[in-house]
Protein backbone atom coordinates (compact mmCIF):
# COMPACT_ATOMS: atom_id res chain seq x y z
CA UNK A 1 0.00 0.00 0.00
CA UNK A 2 2.71 2.46 0.97
CA UNK A 3 2.29 6.19 1.14
CA UNK A 4 -0.05 6.13 -1.88
CA UNK A 5 -2.98 5.12 0.29
CA UNK A 6 -2.93 8.61 1.81
CA UNK A 7 -2.95 10.45 -1.53
CA UNK A 8 -6.74 10.28 -2.13
CA UNK A 9 -7.17 12.25 1.09
CA UNK A 10 -5.22 15.23 -0.27
CA UNK A 11 -5.71 14.91 -4.04
CA UNK A 12 -9.03 16.84 -3.87
CA UNK A 13 -6.81 19.92 -3.63
CA UNK A 14 -6.13 19.46 -7.36
CA UNK A 15 -9.80 20.34 -8.01
CA UNK A 16 -9.64 23.72 -6.28
CA UNK A 17 -8.48 25.61 -9.44
CA UNK A 18 -11.33 24.24 -11.57
CA UNK A 19 -13.80 25.21 -8.85
CA UNK A 20 -12.61 28.81 -9.19
CA UNK A 21 -12.29 28.92 -12.98
CA UNK A 22 -15.14 26.69 -14.10
CA UNK A 23 -17.53 29.55 -14.86
CA UNK A 24 -15.08 30.73 -17.52
CA UNK A 25 -15.25 29.05 -20.93
CA UNK A 26 -17.74 26.44 -19.74
CA UNK A 27 -21.52 26.22 -19.84
CA UNK A 28 -22.97 26.08 -16.30
CA UNK A 29 -24.70 22.81 -17.18
CA UNK A 30 -21.39 21.16 -18.03
CA UNK A 31 -19.68 22.79 -15.06
CA UNK A 32 -22.24 21.45 -12.58
CA UNK A 33 -22.04 17.94 -14.01
CA UNK A 34 -18.25 17.88 -14.21
CA UNK A 35 -17.67 19.09 -10.66
CA UNK A 36 -20.35 16.81 -9.23
CA UNK A 37 -18.68 13.77 -10.81
CA UNK A 38 -15.25 14.87 -9.54
CA UNK A 39 -16.65 15.40 -6.03
CA UNK A 40 -18.40 12.04 -5.94
CA UNK A 41 -15.38 10.06 -7.19
CA UNK A 42 -12.92 11.75 -4.85
CA UNK A 43 -15.26 11.37 -1.88
CA UNK A 44 -15.67 7.62 -2.53
CA UNK A 45 -11.89 7.22 -2.84
CA UNK A 46 -11.37 9.11 0.43
CA UNK A 47 -13.80 6.84 2.27
CA UNK A 48 -12.22 3.73 0.78
CA UNK A 49 -8.73 4.77 1.82
CA UNK A 50 -9.81 5.67 5.33
CA UNK A 51 -11.35 2.22 5.60
CA UNK A 52 -8.18 0.54 4.33
CA UNK A 53 -5.97 2.48 6.74
CA UNK A 54 -8.35 1.65 9.58
CA UNK A 55 -8.37 -2.08 8.80
CA UNK A 56 -4.59 -2.27 8.53
CA UNK A 57 -3.97 -0.31 11.70
CA UNK A 58 -6.60 -1.85 13.95
CA UNK A 59 -5.84 -5.40 12.82
CA UNK A 60 -2.72 -5.19 14.99
CA UNK A 61 -4.65 -4.31 18.15
CA UNK A 62 -5.16 -7.33 20.47
CA UNK A 63 -8.78 -8.32 20.94
CA UNK A 64 -10.00 -6.84 17.67
CA UNK A 65 -12.82 -8.75 15.91
CA UNK A 66 -10.75 -9.24 12.74
CA UNK A 67 -9.07 -12.62 12.05
CA UNK A 68 -5.94 -13.22 14.11
CA UNK A 69 -3.91 -13.92 10.98
CA UNK A 70 -4.43 -10.29 9.92
CA UNK A 71 -2.11 -9.19 12.73
CA UNK A 72 0.55 -11.69 11.72
CA UNK A 73 4.12 -10.31 11.57
CA UNK A 74 4.09 -10.90 7.81
CA UNK A 75 1.13 -8.56 7.49
CA UNK A 76 2.76 -6.00 9.77
CA UNK A 77 5.87 -6.06 7.61
CA UNK A 78 3.92 -5.74 4.35
CA UNK A 79 1.49 -3.12 5.67
CA UNK A 80 3.50 -1.21 8.28
CA UNK A 81 0.93 1.14 9.78
CA UNK A 82 0.83 1.94 13.46
CA UNK A 83 -2.32 1.19 15.39
CA UNK A 84 -2.66 4.89 16.26
CA UNK A 85 -3.08 5.73 12.58
CA UNK A 86 -5.63 2.95 12.13
CA UNK A 87 -7.62 4.00 15.20
CA UNK A 88 -7.66 7.63 14.03
CA UNK A 89 -8.88 6.50 10.59
CA UNK A 90 -11.70 4.50 12.16
CA UNK A 91 -12.80 7.47 14.27
CA UNK A 92 -12.72 9.66 11.17
CA UNK A 93 -14.93 7.14 9.39
CA UNK A 94 -17.39 7.27 12.27
CA UNK A 95 -17.38 11.06 12.12
CA UNK A 96 -17.90 11.01 8.33
CA UNK A 97 -20.78 8.56 8.64
CA UNK A 98 -22.43 10.66 11.34
CA UNK A 99 -22.04 13.90 9.37
CA UNK A 100 -23.38 12.37 6.16
CA UNK A 101 -26.35 10.80 7.94
CA UNK A 102 -27.14 14.10 9.65
CA UNK A 103 -27.00 15.92 6.30
CA UNK A 104 -29.34 13.43 4.62
CA UNK A 105 -31.76 13.38 7.57
CA UNK A 106 -31.86 17.18 7.70
CA UNK A 107 -32.48 17.35 3.95
CA UNK A 108 -35.32 14.81 4.14
CA UNK A 109 -36.81 16.45 7.24
CA UNK A 110 -36.93 19.87 5.58
CA UNK A 111 -38.55 18.37 2.49
CA UNK A 112 -41.09 16.51 4.61
CA UNK A 113 -42.01 19.58 6.65
CA UNK A 114 -42.34 21.70 3.55
CA UNK A 115 -44.60 19.13 1.88
CA UNK A 116 -46.80 18.83 4.96
CA UNK A 117 -47.12 22.62 5.07
CA UNK A 118 -48.17 22.68 1.40
CA UNK A 119 -50.44 19.62 1.56
CA UNK A 120 -53.71 21.56 1.80
CA UNK A 121 -52.66 24.44 -0.42
CA UNK A 122 -54.10 24.54 -3.94
CA UNK A 123 -51.73 24.92 -6.87
CA UNK A 124 -51.50 28.31 -8.50
CA UNK A 125 -54.20 30.31 -6.69
CA UNK A 126 -55.52 33.30 -8.53
CA UNK A 127 -55.86 36.79 -7.21
CA UNK A 128 -54.25 37.94 -4.01
CA UNK A 129 -52.19 41.03 -3.44
CA UNK A 130 -49.43 39.82 -5.76
CA UNK A 131 -51.66 39.08 -8.69
CA UNK A 132 -49.84 35.76 -8.99
CA UNK A 133 -50.35 33.53 -12.01
CA UNK A 134 -53.45 31.41 -11.83
CA UNK A 135 -53.62 27.75 -12.61
CA UNK A 136 -49.82 27.38 -12.83
CA UNK A 137 -49.13 23.67 -12.46
CA UNK A 138 -47.00 22.79 -9.44
CA UNK A 139 -47.02 26.36 -8.11
CA UNK A 140 -47.67 27.14 -4.45
CA UNK A 141 -48.10 30.81 -3.54
CA UNK A 142 -47.82 31.36 0.21
CA UNK A 143 -49.43 34.41 1.84
CA UNK A 144 -46.21 35.55 3.49
CA UNK A 145 -44.75 39.07 3.48
CA UNK A 146 -41.20 37.67 3.68
CA UNK A 147 -39.87 37.47 0.09
CA UNK A 148 -38.57 34.06 -1.00
CA UNK A 149 -38.89 31.54 -3.81
CA UNK A 150 -37.48 28.03 -4.05
CA UNK A 151 -37.93 24.69 -5.76
CA UNK A 152 -39.30 21.91 -3.56
CA UNK A 153 -38.16 18.55 -5.02
CA UNK A 154 -40.39 15.51 -5.02
CA UNK A 155 -42.77 13.53 -7.18
CA UNK A 156 -44.06 15.85 -8.37
CA UNK A 157 -41.92 18.82 -7.42
CA UNK A 158 -43.45 22.20 -6.63
CA UNK A 159 -42.38 25.80 -7.01
CA UNK A 160 -42.92 27.68 -3.75
CA UNK A 161 -43.08 31.46 -3.82
CA UNK A 162 -44.30 33.99 -1.29
CA UNK A 163 -46.59 36.90 -2.01
CA UNK A 164 -43.85 39.13 -0.62
CA UNK A 165 -41.55 38.02 -3.43
CA UNK A 166 -44.21 38.40 -6.12
CA UNK A 167 -45.09 41.87 -4.84
CA UNK A 168 -41.51 42.99 -5.38
CA UNK A 169 -41.32 41.87 -9.02
CA UNK A 170 -42.87 43.08 -12.23
CA UNK A 171 -45.01 40.75 -14.34
CA UNK A 172 -42.23 39.75 -16.74
CA UNK A 173 -39.84 39.27 -13.80
CA UNK A 174 -42.32 36.90 -12.14
CA UNK A 175 -42.34 34.83 -15.31
CA UNK A 176 -38.53 34.67 -15.19
CA UNK A 177 -38.64 33.65 -11.54
CA UNK A 178 -41.06 30.77 -12.19
CA UNK A 179 -39.06 29.60 -15.22
CA UNK A 180 -35.92 29.59 -13.07
CA UNK A 181 -37.48 27.45 -10.35
CA UNK A 182 -39.06 25.07 -12.85
CA UNK A 183 -35.58 24.56 -14.33
CA UNK A 184 -34.32 23.53 -10.89
CA UNK A 185 -37.06 20.92 -10.69
CA UNK A 186 -36.77 19.72 -14.28
CA UNK A 187 -33.03 19.10 -14.06
CA UNK A 188 -33.15 17.83 -10.45
CA UNK A 189 -30.54 20.26 -9.21
CA UNK A 190 -31.19 19.17 -5.62
CA UNK A 191 -29.36 15.93 -6.42
CA UNK A 192 -26.26 17.81 -7.52
CA UNK A 193 -26.39 19.94 -4.38
CA UNK A 194 -26.90 16.99 -2.03
CA UNK A 195 -24.13 14.95 -3.69
CA UNK A 196 -21.59 17.73 -3.27
CA UNK A 197 -22.75 18.43 0.28
CA UNK A 198 -22.11 14.79 1.19
CA UNK A 199 -18.75 14.88 -0.60
CA UNK A 200 -17.76 17.94 1.42
CA UNK A 201 -18.76 16.07 4.59
CA UNK A 202 -16.41 13.26 3.61
CA UNK A 203 -13.45 15.45 2.69
CA UNK A 204 -13.29 19.17 3.64
CA UNK A 205 -10.99 19.82 0.66
CA UNK A 206 -14.06 19.32 -1.56
CA UNK A 207 -15.94 22.30 -0.10
CA UNK A 208 -14.85 24.66 -2.90
CA UNK A 209 -16.49 22.28 -5.37
CA UNK A 210 -19.68 22.32 -3.31
CA UNK A 211 -19.88 26.12 -3.53
CA UNK A 212 -19.01 26.06 -7.23
CA UNK A 213 -21.72 23.50 -8.02
CA UNK A 214 -24.31 25.55 -6.10
CA UNK A 215 -23.37 28.61 -8.16
CA UNK A 216 -23.36 26.63 -11.44
CA UNK A 217 -26.81 25.24 -10.68
CA UNK A 218 -28.16 28.77 -10.24
CA UNK A 219 -26.45 29.89 -13.46
CA UNK A 220 -27.87 26.85 -15.26
CA UNK A 221 -31.36 27.78 -14.12
CA UNK A 222 -30.71 31.42 -15.06
CA UNK A 223 -29.91 30.40 -18.64
CA UNK A 224 -33.01 28.22 -18.82
CA UNK A 225 -35.10 31.11 -17.51
CA UNK A 226 -33.62 33.57 -20.01
CA UNK A 227 -34.37 31.16 -22.84
CA UNK A 228 -37.94 30.66 -21.61
CA UNK A 229 -38.78 34.37 -21.36
CA UNK A 230 -36.79 35.25 -24.47
CA UNK A 231 -34.86 38.14 -22.89
CA UNK A 232 -31.70 37.79 -20.82
CA UNK A 233 -32.08 41.31 -19.42
CA UNK A 234 -35.44 40.46 -17.87
CA UNK A 235 -33.93 37.51 -16.03
CA UNK A 236 -30.94 39.61 -14.94
CA UNK A 237 -33.27 42.31 -13.63
CA UNK A 238 -35.37 39.71 -11.81
CA UNK A 239 -32.30 38.17 -10.13
CA UNK A 240 -31.03 41.57 -9.02
CA UNK A 241 -34.38 42.78 -7.73
CA UNK A 242 -35.11 39.50 -5.94
CA UNK A 243 -31.74 39.70 -4.20
CA UNK A 244 -32.46 43.25 -3.06
CA UNK A 245 -35.86 42.45 -1.58
CA UNK A 246 -34.69 39.17 0.01
CA UNK A 247 -32.39 40.78 2.57
CA UNK A 248 -34.49 39.49 5.48
CA UNK A 249 -35.78 36.27 3.96
CA UNK A 250 -34.87 32.99 5.67
CA UNK A 251 -32.91 30.48 3.61
CA UNK A 252 -35.28 27.62 2.72
CA UNK A 253 -32.54 25.02 2.23
CA UNK A 254 -33.30 24.30 -1.42
CA UNK A 255 -32.25 25.75 -4.75
CA UNK A 256 -33.51 29.33 -4.45
CA UNK A 257 -34.02 32.08 -7.01
CA UNK A 258 -31.76 34.62 -5.30
CA UNK A 259 -29.90 34.24 -2.03
CA UNK A 260 -30.08 37.20 0.37
CA UNK A 261 -27.72 39.89 -0.85
CA UNK A 262 -26.49 40.62 2.67
CA UNK A 263 -25.48 37.00 3.19
CA UNK A 264 -23.88 36.42 -0.23
CA UNK A 265 -22.64 39.64 -1.83
CA UNK A 266 -20.64 37.87 -4.56
CA UNK A 267 -22.71 35.30 -6.50
CA UNK A 268 -25.68 37.52 -7.39
CA UNK A 269 -23.62 40.25 -9.14
CA UNK A 270 -21.72 37.55 -11.03
CA UNK A 271 -24.98 35.98 -12.15
CA UNK A 272 -26.34 39.34 -13.29
CA UNK A 273 -23.11 40.12 -15.15
CA UNK A 274 -23.23 36.74 -16.87
CA UNK A 275 -26.83 37.30 -17.96
CA UNK A 276 -25.97 40.72 -19.36
CA UNK A 277 -23.14 39.14 -21.36
CA UNK A 278 -23.28 36.79 -24.33
CA UNK A 279 -24.93 33.38 -24.20
CA UNK A 280 -22.38 30.82 -22.96
CA UNK A 281 -21.19 28.28 -25.47
CA UNK A 282 -22.67 24.81 -25.05
CA UNK A 283 -19.35 23.10 -24.31
CA UNK A 284 -18.86 20.60 -21.49
CA UNK A 285 -15.06 20.93 -21.42
CA UNK A 286 -13.08 24.18 -21.54
CA UNK A 287 -10.51 24.81 -24.32
CA UNK A 288 -7.14 23.24 -23.54
CA UNK A 289 -5.13 26.46 -24.05
CA UNK A 290 -6.96 28.41 -21.35
CA UNK A 291 -6.48 28.58 -17.57
CA UNK A 292 -9.82 26.81 -17.13
CA UNK A 293 -8.73 24.07 -19.54
CA UNK A 294 -5.48 23.54 -17.64
CA UNK A 295 -7.37 23.48 -14.35
CA UNK A 296 -9.82 20.92 -15.76
CA UNK A 297 -6.95 18.67 -16.86
CA UNK A 298 -5.32 18.97 -13.43
CA UNK A 299 -8.62 18.08 -11.74
CA UNK A 300 -9.15 15.13 -14.09
CA UNK A 301 -5.60 13.90 -13.45
CA UNK A 302 -6.12 14.25 -9.70
CA UNK A 303 -9.39 12.34 -9.89
CA UNK A 304 -7.81 9.55 -11.94
CA UNK A 305 -4.82 9.38 -9.59
CA UNK A 306 -7.14 9.24 -6.58
CA UNK A 307 -9.08 6.34 -8.08
CA UNK A 308 -5.89 4.46 -9.06
CA UNK A 309 -4.31 4.94 -5.63
CA UNK A 310 -7.43 3.72 -3.85
CA UNK A 311 -7.73 0.73 -6.19
CA UNK A 312 -4.03 -0.12 -5.83
CA UNK A 313 -4.23 0.03 -2.02
CA UNK A 314 -7.37 -2.13 -1.96
CA UNK A 315 -5.85 -4.75 -4.23
CA UNK A 316 -2.60 -4.81 -2.24
CA UNK A 317 -4.50 -5.28 1.00
CA UNK A 318 -6.66 -8.06 -0.42
CA UNK A 319 -3.64 -9.92 -1.83
CA UNK A 320 -1.70 -9.76 1.46
CA UNK A 321 -4.66 -10.71 3.64
CA UNK A 322 -5.67 -13.54 1.33
CA UNK A 323 -2.13 -14.92 1.48
CA UNK A 324 -2.05 -15.07 5.29
CA UNK A 325 -5.67 -16.12 5.87
CA UNK A 326 -6.05 -19.89 6.26
CA UNK A 327 -8.63 -21.57 4.03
Amino acid sequence: MGFFVFLPLILPLTAVPIARLTEQHLHPRGAARLMTVISAVMAVCSVLCLGLIGVVGTAQIPGNPLPDSWSDPVVRHALPYHETVGTAAMWLLVLVAFTCCRTVVRHLRVRSRARRALAGLPEGPAGGPAGGPAGEEGLAVLPDRNPYAYALPGSPGRVVVSTGMLDGLAEDEREALLAHERAHLRHRHHRYLLTTQLAACVNPFLRPLQAAVAFSAERWADEESAQAVGDRRITARAVARAALVSHAAPAPGFAAFAAPAAAQPGPVPRRVAALLGPVPTARNWPPAKTPAGLAAMVAAAGTAASALCALNAAVALLVVLKAVTPL
